[in-house]
């Protein structure tokens, strides 16, 4: 279907309907579907004008909350505060913060990479690369890894030196991960890669299916037992051998419905979590599912719809769903155990638990602990106001959040 066909097919018969809604899907519908139309502006500008489909329809709507709900989040006890900091802002990527030996390691847009003592604040480095960084901070195995919009992984080591680059085929929008001496990282066009960890050198890619129409996703991979843990746009979640790019498994957690392109959009847009037994994953506008970990065999599955992913303990399955909602499920049979939607905001990140608290940070800069068993709210605070895009990056004693602003809070679960 051509482009114009498309929006009047999709666009024109949707309710109140803005101007700056059509546009901003005319935008997102140029660079998702429309791969072969030479774009003549500048890519990373026009991104950061559709960092998603998901919230196309709920970015201009009027969101109401009753007094309840805002006297309750009003008197919630405040997160104690262990220190904060100020990089350069980013405008167009979202940037996670990486942890390792006691060291933050943080990015920004601009190419600078900052290291901070995780416990005092103390700036122990900071260095300018001449490009442009859009994903990072992943640190582990002695790396610490960070992508360009050039499709370039960078490789340092804990004392700001450059040990490796690897130029890849597109941007790279979501961290690179390493585990078991690879490199995995995914880029823009749908492609996987495995790097060598000690010198960069490509060893194999996997080059994943793309519908006409998909979100764009920041989701990256999930590396954990020798493998890659990748979801894909149409609901499909693969599991790839980590030494060599073979496909061990891959499944349909959701399936297409609906008429029109938008209405069948069910992509995986987050990362999948892995245990010892179980794979879960969820898609927009579909459902969530847990798998067996070996052989991909459906343990079980429901209804649900996320854009911004979940994460798991030995008990629960946790969902930041659409509209604001956090939500758990049983582990083993998928029943719904609470759900948890008084939380002041309709765009939350990905829940990150540490020990008997979930975490979920908003677009206006506040940061949520709720209670793990029942999801009832136990301390919020607020940070610089701008948004937080990527999830918490857990610490021993805490998390740390990073704003789009480049503000850097470190924060403890310390009651």
């Amino acid at each position: 279907m051509s482009l114009i066909k498309l929006l009047f097919n999709v666009v024109i018969p949707t309710n109140n309907i803005t101007f700056k809604q059509f546009f901003r899907l005319f935008i997102v519908l140029i660079l998702s579907g429309c791969g072969s139309v030479p774009n003549p502006l500048d890519s990373p500008v026009i991104e950061s004008m559709s960092t998603g489909i998901s919230d196309f329809f709920v970015k201009d709507e009027e969101i109401v909350y009753d007094k309840e709900e805002l006297d309750a989040l009003k008197a919630a006890e405040a997160i104690p505060l262990k220190w904060k900091s100020k990089i350069k802002e980013s405008v167009i990527a979202s940037f996670h913060a990486g942890y390792e030996s006691n060291s933050l390691y943080v990015a920004d847009e601009s190419g600078g990479l900052t290291k901070f003592d995780a416990a005092t604040g103390e700036q122990l480095w900071q260095l300018k690369t001449d490009g442009k960084f859009s994903a990072g901070v992943s640190a582990g195995d002695q790396l610490i890894l960070v992508g360009t919009f050039k499709g370039e992984v960078l490789a340092y080591n804990d004392a700001g030196h450059m040990l490796w680059q690897s130029l890849l085929t597109s941007e790279i929008l979501s961290p690179p991960q390493v585990h078991n001496n690879m490199v995995a990282v995914r880029t823009l066009d749908g492609r996987i890669f495995g790097l060598d960890a000690v010198d960069g050198t490509r060893k194999w890619v996997y080059q994943g299916t793309t519908p006409p129409l998909t979100v764009r996703s920041t989701a990256g991979v999930s590396l954990a037992h020798g493998a890659v843990f990748a979801g894909f746009p149409g609901g499909k979640l693969v599991a790839l051998s980590l030494f060599n790019g073979n496909v061990g498994w891959e499944v349909a957690v959701s399936h297409p419905r609906g008429v029109t392109e938008l209405e069948r959009i069910t992509d995986i847009t987050s990362l999948p979590v892995v245990s010892n037994q179980f794979v879960c994953a969820v898609a927009y506008q579909g459902r969530l599912g847990c798998y067996a970990l070996n052989d991909g065999t459906p343990i079980w599955s429901r209804e649900s719809s996320s854009s911004a992913g979940l994460s798991m303990d030995k008990d629960y399955v946790y969902v930041t769903e659409e509209k604001g909602v956090v939500a758990a499920y049983d582990l083993i049979s998928g029943a719904g155990m609470w759900k948890q939607s008084r939380l002041g905001s309709k765009r939350l990140t990905r829940p990150m638990i540490q020990g008997q608290y979930v975490i979920v940070a908003d677009d206006q800069g506040f940061v949520n602990v709720l209670r793990n068993y029942d999801g009832t709210l136990v301390a919020r605070s607020s940070t610089d106001g701008s948004h937080i895009q990527a999830p918490p990056t857990l610490l021993p004693d805490g998390f740390a959040v990073q704003t789009a602003k480049g503000g850097i809070y470190v924060f403890s679960t310390n009651f």
